[in-house]
């Protein structure tokens, strides 16, 4: 991750400098696109107004990605052929951007590094394939002016959202450890959604713009904007969906069936255990769902589990719970695959699916540990050794060998620490 920061930065550097000493080329085009992106990250998800992104929302700041894309591509303002190079392009979507993140950094909402960085270096990418070629009339040849030139945005537009995928995998293996695959699995899978219409508004204005002029600027990026509205809603629904799992999930603790942040815990653990094991987004949201509202059947118990520990009791009561469960989260509405893996949790485990096998085993993990109670650090670390040792014993019948290594590599990376509730 270091190496990415230290080429955005260079780059930006370099940028800047070059941009200082030689002026800016069409000052007017350059303003007018700065404004554009200014204003898109005046808009980005977050800043008190709208829910950050969740997983699989990849771009908090979608009209301004849009906006730096469509300068990096533009070779002609109504008609008239654009000198801007790709140094000038970065330095202008930079100054752009910070100058729209001012009031969020005021309160507090600044944009993480990782996305500026991934910015920098993915407009410099599409900036690098089309402003040499076209600036030194290689690309006339080549394509000319009509459908193949449109043609040959797209490839640029395909070779650049690729480019950001790989670059945002790579920062996120630097900073989780999960497994790659996965990670640029996910980031491609994301592309599908707001991505595609990032990429498809940028080309159609800088087609646009080189036709009608800088007036169309504004009359291309409502769609995108009204796609954004429509995504920031589509967020606030998931978000209150989570919500109302969590409030679900903390019944069996306000009844007193469970102990605090049980459920918590084990959703956290759970979720970066599949995360490990290469899980998709999808496959995490149902598995964290799963593992928040695992222990919802024993709220038809007369007498509660001491301290809600699951795991010492019978195969057959562990069955018995599970399946009350599965028939209480059905009729909450919850998604059927969430009921499904609760309802599977205690099946055994050659017999489950991925998802309920992680349940099982980080559930246990956290009654045996000795998390849920109170302790000091010495008893609780080797509460914990001795319960990772307990589910390897049990790997032959009980546990999958493959789930409990991913569990011991995940609290080895956290000191042997889960996510404390929040």
């Amino acid at each position: 991750m270091a190496l990415v920061y230290a080429a955005a930065t260079a780059l930006t550097v370099c940028a800047f400098g070059d941009t200082l000493w030689h002026g800016i080329t069409q000052p007017g085009v350059a303003l007018a696109f700065g404004v554009l992106i200014a204003v898109g990250e005046l808009a980005r998800w977050g800043a008190g107004r709208g829910p950050s992104p969740l997983p699989g929302e990849r771009d908090p700041a979608p009209l301004g990605t849009a906006g730096a894309l469509a300068y990096a591509l533009l070779g002609q303002n109504a008609g008239h052929a654009t000198s801007h190079g790709v140094l000038q392009v970065v330095a202008v979507v930079v100054a752009a951007a910070l100058a729209g993140a001012v009031p969020h950094v005021a309160n507090g909402h600044g944009p993480a590094i990782d996305h500026v960085a991934r910015r920098v270096l993915t407009v410099a990418f599409a900036a690098v394939c089309f402003q040499p070629l076209y600036n030194s009339g290689t690309l006339g040849r080549w394509v000319g002016h009509g459908p193949y030139f449109a043609l040959f945005l797209l490839l640029v537009l395909v070779l650049t959202a690729l480019c950001d995928a790989v670059i945002a995998a790579t920062m996120a293996r630097a900073r989780t450890g999960y497994p790659y695959g996965s990670l640029l699995r996910d980031e491609l899978r994301a592309l599908i959604g707001i991505g595609s219409a990032v990429c498809a508004t940028g080309a159609v204005m800088a087609l646009a713009v080189a036709v009608a002029g800088l007036w169309a600027l504004p009359v291309f990026c409502v769609p995108l904007l009204l796609t954004q509205l429509s995504f920031r809603r589509y967020a606030e629904v998931r978000t209150t969906y989570r919500q109302t799992i969590t409030s679900l999930a903390r019944a069996t603790e306000i009844a007193g069936y469970t102990p605090p942040g049980h459920a918590h815990r084990v959703a956290q653990l759970s979720r970066a255990v599949g995360r490990e094991l290469g899980l998709s987004e999808p496959e995490l949201t149902v598995l964290e769902y799963a593992a928040l509202m695992h222990d919802i059947g024993q709220l038809s118990l007369l007498d509660p589990v001491p301290a809600g520990a699951t795991a010492r009791l019978s195969p057959a009561e562990q069955r018995r719970i599970a399946l009350l469960g599965g028939a209480v989260v059905r009729q909450t509405g919850v998604r059927a695959e969430v009921a499904v893996v609760v309802e599977r949790q205690a099946d055994p485990y050659r017999e489950q699916p991925l998802s309920a096998r992680i349940v099982r085993a980080v559930n246990a993990y956290d009654d045996l540990s000795g998390e849920s109670g109170p302790g000091e650090n010495g008893s609780r670390l080797g509460g914990r050794l001795n319960a990772l040792e307990h589910l390897r014993l049990g790997t032959g019948h009980d546990y999958q060998s493959e789930v409990v290594e991913s569990l011991a590599r995940v609290l080895s990376r956290g000191g042997l620490t889960p996510s404390s509730p929040g």
